[in-house]
């Protein structure tokens, strides 16, 4: 169950100030050791601790073939690719890589947790307690 809490905008982008949003609240954080218990614990033949450095060996690898200029592909989870953000140039000769402010990876899901997928599943509550 997702929870979300209301919220009143103070932006100053024109036809958000004072209006009411939604945004969504998270929960604990799950790291690859919990999820690597999560997993052993649907009785899938392989133990905790070898899911767990299954999990670090594709992290590490997904990095790998990322900064060899490839994107990677995890079925029924997400695309991974590097993007990245510049400083514009006046002419094609000027654009050089000296003119990249950040790189950034970006993550697109696919198939069963795919932004349609998800949003056929989910259910949702309000936040019971707010803060100021």
């Amino acid at each position: 169950m997702l929870t979300y809490q209301k919220y009143q905008s103070n932006s100053a982008l024109e036809g958000a100030n004072g209006k009411w949003f939604i945004r969504l609240k998270s929960g604990e954080t799950v790291d690859l050791q919990g999820m690597a218990e999560h997993m052993a614990e649907h009785n899938c033949g392989f133990s905790e601790a070898q899911i767990y450095g299954v999990l670090k060996a594709l992290v590490k690898c997904i990095k790998e073939q990322l900064l060899a200029g490839k994107k990677v592909k995890l079925d029924d989870l997400a695309i991974f690719y590097l993007s990245c953000h510049c400083k514009a140039s006046d002419t094609a000769l000027e654009a050089t890589p000296d003119k990249i402010k950040s790189l950034q990876m970006r993550v697109r899901s696919t198939g069963r947790l795919s932004s349609t997928q998800i949003a056929q599943a989910v259910k949702m509550k309000e936040q019971e307690k707010y803060s100021v």
